[in-house]
């Protein structure tokens, strides 16, 4: 049965868990809960968001790790499969694959990802990366290309072409060349499942205005946060189309503030891997330049919590309030990452949920 992606659907915000398929989720931690990754974790915190209407579970592609005493990330699950087993155990909530374009062929990506849409009854996504680490590439003897997103829109491209076709198609571009290419079945959602893309500079924003629904984007404070959703409205505006614009957060959720802050402290300052910090937050200085460039000098803190993404920490009224001042920035939706998805999920579930539809972010 296909029905209407999550991501289309009623809420004003819309609300994901990001990076539960990788060891830490976001968090560069050393506490005893840190986060496994383990298979069966996975399943039960997918079915607790999928019942409490969370709209969408969003992997990170992770191939090598960032070391430290835990090699934070190095243990994670492959997307495609990863979504699948989700979506034959889940009802309602949206599955993306998150895919590397130079390491994955468009026609393997093609058939992958309507499998698992047709597993979902048309709920999944795409979340389209070109890669920023010149480490996790060398491991396949593939280089970082320097036009990768002219690439990952001959990518896209091809996937849509060989779903509409009635028959063989032949492609010619500068970076594949395709013979007699078919992809069956196609996807159920059309003309492909919704597709997103995390970008900070320009070449990536332009890549998510011509050919995403959405762009994933990090902020440093929420008063400035809107400039980034200008931003993308811009690029999308002149080449006609409308994208929304997501971020991503880390969450402490207590009853107190005292509480909440305490535990932040201890995770992400007293018992931070600070090894993995030092090298994911030089590698993605150098290579991503996914923040804001003051980020990495003002908040280490943040990459320990949450890769550097925005901190929601305190109580649930606190959190709301935040959340309401990212949506008023013009923000569609916050992929939500934890220290513990399964320890922490469901006191979020039960008192930040009701007080978000309270507040007319969410039916």
């Amino acid at each position: 049965m296909t029905r209407l992606h999550p991501l289309k659907g009623p809420n004003k915000l819309k609300l994901g868990i990001f990076a539960a398929n990788a060891d830490g989720g976001l968090a560069i931690t050393d506490v005893p809960e840190r986060w496994r990754a383990l298979w069966n974790d996975n399943l039960s915190a997918a079915q607790i968001a999928d019942r409490a209407g969370i709209d969408f579970f969003l992997p990170i592609a992770r191939w090598a790790g960032f070391g430290g005493k835990n090699k934070v990330r190095e243990w994670s699950y492959e997307t495609f499969t990863w979504a699948a087993g989700l979506a034959a155990a889940t009802q309602r909530i949206g599955l993306f694959m998150t895919v590397h374009v130079p390491i994955v062929h468009p026609l393997y990506a093609a058939k992958a990802l309507a499998t698992v849409d047709h597993i979902s009854g048309g709920r999944a996504g795409l979340n389209i990366v070109c890669g920023w680490n010149p480490k996790e590439f060398g491991m396949f003897n593939i280089p970082l290309v320097e036009k990768g997103y002219d690439q990952a829109s001959e990518w896209l491209q091809i996937i849509e072409q060989v779903y509409a076709a009635e028959g063989p198609i032949d492609f010619n571009g500068d970076f594949y060349q395709l013979k007699q290419a078919v992809s069956r079945p196609a996807s159920l959602q059309s003309p492909r499942p919704v597709t997103m893309n995390a970008a900070f500079g320009g070449p990536g924003r332009d890549f998510a205005a011509a050919h995403c629904e959405y762009l994933f984007t990090t902020f440093t404070e929420i008063a400035e946060a809107g400039k980034h959703v200008a931003d993308i409205r811009g690029r999308a505006e002149k080449v006609g189309r409308d994208v929304g614009c997501y971020t991503v957060c880390h969450v402490v959720c207590r009853e107190t503030q005292a509480e909440a802050e305490e535990y932040y402290e201890r995770y992400a300052v007293t018992l931070a891997d600070k090894e993995a910090v030092d090298q994911h937050m030089a590698g993605k200085k150098e290579f991503s330049h996914s923040h804001d460039a003051d980020a990495y000098d003002r908040y280490r803190k943040r990459f320990a919590g949450g890769a550097g993404s925005y901190p929601l920490v305190g109580t649930p009224e606190k959190i709301v309030e935040e959340m309401k001042a990212i949506s008023e920035q013009g923000y569609a939706g916050i992929a939500l990452s934890f220290a513990n998805y399964l320890y922490e999920l469901p006191y979020f579930c039960d008192r930040v949920l009701p007080l978000l539809q309270k507040a007319g972010l969410r039916t």
